[in-house]
């Protein structure tokens, strides 16, 4: 049965998304159509809808909402909520952007609609479907040939995005954004620490704000304690080197290896072990990304959407629970929630709630 897909947001991510979603129904990876675009810019939602041949086009998300049998929420992320509650309303699976929300009041609310509706959920921490990631998680918790993880580091930095190719001005304002690097672009990497060490029971952070915008941190170091005995050091950075968009490089250190990339999208991924240094290639662009129907050119950045596009549509398909859910959503979010509490408290160690202590 084919899945009716309605797309809120034509901004920059969910042009990502859109250009995404339009390669996998071209390349026959997944049935579905987008059959409804949502955006106050008519101009901007009409461009969406002719790319997908869609029947609505619509400055009002619940009309959209309650044609389709799933949404893909890309609004800034003040408006996320409302979004969710009417989704639940409808009764119609959600794929959702980071972060989820500008509080942790606000998620826990939206995890709990969208588990009392029953409905379908997904949100956009797309690392872990970037290939490169995946890999090196699995390299870095092989532990019987890398022994336990010791520590990460974990370098994170872009221009700030309310230019260029973002060209978001609203993530400049805290009242939509909720807070700058930390929680608007290295939502990300807390997950990421998270997946490869363990839990994350305390941290302590400092920020700060060169840019000016009130309320927006351009730099944010975190240092992590993890359940496990292991420590991450994430430092998440927005400058004004416009030649360096979203970068990342991460090294994480075992026993028995060191595992590290400087590429997130493409790879490839180093192993060092006594024996020396191995290049791992990653899958990205080697096998069913190439079937994407979109110009070649495109096909590496879109990868790691593509793929969490697909296997959010794929799980629809089966009938089974989309990963990751909004509860590996949230145990980020108490993460940088920890972390803000921190940073105003002149980076003193500060626990991290549990879920279940906020429920």
């Amino acid at each position: 049965m084919t899945t009716r897909i309605a797309i809120v947001g034509c901004g920059f991510i969910g042009g990502i998304h859109s250009r995404a979603l339009k390669g996998l129904i071209g390349g026959g990876l997944v049935d579905a159509r987008v059959v409804a675009v949502v955006d106050r810019d008519a101009e901007r939602a009409a461009s969406f809808a002719a790319a997908h041949g869609a029947d609505v086009v619509t400055d009002e998300p619940a009309d959209a909402i309650a044609g389709a049998d799933a949404v893909w929420i890309c609004t800034p992320t003040s408006s996320h909520r409302a979004l969710i509650e009417q989704a639940a309303d409808a009764g119609v699976a959600v794929y959702c952007e980071k972060p989820l929300a500008t509080s942790v009041d606000d998620v826990l609310a939206m995890t709990h609609c969208v588990e009392k509706a029953g409905l379908a959920h997904q949100v956009g921490l797309v690392l872990r479907a970037a290939e490169p990631f995946v890999t090196l998680q699995r390299l870095a918790t092989d532990h019987a040939s890398a022994g336990r993880p010791m520590a990460i580091v974990f370098r994170d930095d872009q221009y700030f995005p309310n230019q260029g190719q973002y060209g978001s001005d609203w993530r400049a304002d805290v009242a939509i954004a909720g807070g700058g690097a930390l929680i608007e672009h290295s939502i990300h990497d807390l997950d990421v620490l998270a997946w490869v060490l363990g839990p994350i029971a305390s941290v302590t952070c400092r920020t700060a704000n060169y840019a000016g915008h009130d309320g927006i941190e351009d730099v944010a170091v975190v240092t992590a304690e993890h359940a496990s005995g292991a420590t991450s050091s994430l430092i998440s950075v927005w400058h004004q080197v416009m030649s360096r968009p979203s970068t990342r490089r991460v090294e994480v250190f075992c026993e028995r290896a060191l595992v590290w990339l400087d590429d997130d999208m493409a790879g490839p991924v180093h192993l060092v072990q006594d024996d020396g240094e191995q290049i791992i290639p990653t899958q990205t662009g080697a096998n069913w990304v190439e079937q994407l129907a979109v110009p070649a050119p495109w096909r590496p950045g879109l990868a790691a959407y593509a793929a969490a596009d697909k296997e959010f549509l794929t799980a629809l398909a089966a009938g089974t629970p989309p990963a990751p859910g909004f509860e590996v959503a949230l145990a980020a979010h108490l993460v940088a929630e920890a972390a803000y509490r921190s940073a105003a408290a002149g980076g003193a160690p500060t626990p991290v709630a549990r879920p279940v202590a906020l429920l």
